[in-house]
């Protein structure tokens, strides 16, 4: 399965993402807002070791940001379980050099789609860092609306944040 962007695809991940992925992934500002699952450096074994995984996934919610033939970030759909099942959290990641392109508020769109009418959610949320505001700007011109902050509840290379709550809902038919 493969979504269309306008000037990008989201495409399942394969093993032979790891050059590319390393290469985009090992960023200090990519990885600065992430949670620390995402590692810095982020060598080709992490690459590696992270395709191993994503690629033997049972349902399709974590894909590849492909451009310009190659994939130069991630997005996906993280479920969850118990009275959260239809609520999965979204995350999003892409290489410093495609930023101010509007690839990821198209990307977070299309994704958001297709979590209401692939996998029946009710609510897509995103959880973000206070220092985070490219972020949550993306969220915002992707239609999410800010639900509240919880104040000083992360703590990412040595400095405490908030962490601000946003939801997107499915358009009323």
């Amino acid at each position: 399965m493969q979504l269309e962007g306008t000037n990008f695809k989201l495409r399942p991940w394969r093993m032979q993402d790891a050059p590319s992925l390393q290469r985009h992934a090992d960023n200090p500002s990519v990885s600065k807002y992430l949670l620390n699952r995402f590692p810095y450096p982020y060598t080709l074994i992490d690459a590696e070791e992270f395709l191993q995984h994503i690629t033997r996934q049972e349902r399709l919610t974590t894909f590849a940001i492909e451009v310009d033939g190659e994939a130069a970030g991630g997005i996906g759909l993280e479920l969850r379980r118990d009275v959260y099942r239809y609520s999965p959290l979204i995350g999003y990641w892409l290489s410093e050099e495609h930023w101010g392109r509007g690839i990821m508020v198209e990307a977070v769109k299309i994704l958001t789609h297709y979590a209401f009418t692939k996998l029946d959610a009710i609510c897509v949320q995103a959880f973000v860092f206070s220092e985070n505001t490219r972020s949550m700007r993306v969220l915002e011109k992707a239609g999410y609306q800010k639900q509240g902050i919880i104040r000083q509840s992360v703590i990412k290379r040595g400095v405490v944040m908030d962490e601000h709550i946003y939801a997107a809902y499915p358009k009323e038919k």
